[in-house]
């Protein structure tokens, strides 16, 4: 027995109870205090410091699921279950997906193409299917409208635009940029692309037909309003206002937007797991289809 358990024991003995019970407490604390930790605080301490390093990485928008890949990727071994209970812990969670608003309005005076997808989304390589849309964000200047142009084969997202307006301007800027892209990897889009979108006015217009075209690229379209014609954009926009605009709200304008959207895309092409390319980010996907398969491109997918 302790000389302060002795002690307790004597100031019991001699009715002095409250005094014996406040002495054990101080006892019990200073104990603990002073024992060495255990092999598992030091590890969870340890986990939790990566697994914070993790989360804040990449937005702070990984849940268990990701954060436990992520560290994997890194060489750090570790059981999901301990993660989801550090994650706790921590008080981290992932980002949850709201309701997509409608931004498209079909045009009936324009001609339409055929659905060529027919909800398929999938590739067999980079630059035989894309699919586009549009969305927009609200900041303190007005509406800001943002379009993106998404590879099927490996979810990269090759171009995108912002603008205050959603002319037909704003999806062919994302298309030039989706062109300039691809020509610079060394990667041109040819004969047998197709690009998806629905039938909104803007898609269907002269100007974005014309542009289609005259780049040897085959449109293809869904309906206007329905989610499942479109549905790998429709997942990719819902991903873009969750894991961006609304952590990050309020938005200033134009410019916000715009600064923010460049730092997303280059961190959703170059790091972000992906489940459906089996966990690894869209330039790896490609890096490693190109490494079987030539041409190698000479610069990413972001490049």
């Amino acid at each position: 027995m302790t000389v302060a358990r002795r002690l307790v024991y004597s100031l019991s003995s001699f009715g002095s109870k409250q005094a014996a019970q406040d002495l054990l407490v101080l006892t019990d604390a200073d104990a603990a205090k002073n024992r060495t930790p255990s092999p598992r605080s030091v590890r969870d301490a340890e986990l939790k410091t990566q697994i914070s390093r993790v989360h804040a990485d990449n937005f702070g928008v990984y849940g268990v699921r990701k954060v436990w890949r992520q560290l994997h990727r890194e060489g750090i071994p570790v059981a999901r279950c301990t993660v989801a209970r550090l994650m706790r812990d921590l008080g981290l969670e992932g980002a949850r997906r709201g309701k997509k608003v409608r931004t498209t309005i079909r045009d009936d005076g324009h001609e339409r193409a055929c659905d060529l997808l027919k909800r398929d989304f999938t590739a067999s390589r980079p630059n035989e299917r894309r699919v586009a849309d549009f969305t927009y964000v609200a900041t303190w200047s007005g509406i800001v409208y943002v379009a993106f142009i998404v590879d099927v084969f490996s979810r990269a997202i090759v171009g995108w635009s912002a603008a205050t307006s959603k002319r037909a301007k704003l999806v062919l800027d994302a298309l030039d940029m989706a062109l300039w892209r691809r020509d610079r990897a060394g990667i041109p889009a040819g004969p047998g692309l197709v690009h998806h979108s629905d039938a909104g006015s803007q898609y269907t217009s002269f100007a974005f037909t014309a542009h289609l075209l005259e780049a040897r690229i085959d449109a293809s379209m869904g309906t206007v309003g329905d989610a499942l014609d479109n549905a790998l954009m429709e997942s990719q926009i819902g991903l873009f206002k969750t894991e961006l605009i609304k952590p990050r709200r309020p938005w200033h304008g134009l410019a916000d937007v715009e600064l923010g959207t460049a730092e997303w895309v280059d961190w959703f092409n170059n790091q972000r797991l992906h489940t459906a390319i089996g966990d690894i980010p869209p330039h790896e996907h490609e890096t490693n289809h190109y490494a079987q398969h030539r041409p190698q491109p000479a610069a990413g997918v972001n490049a």
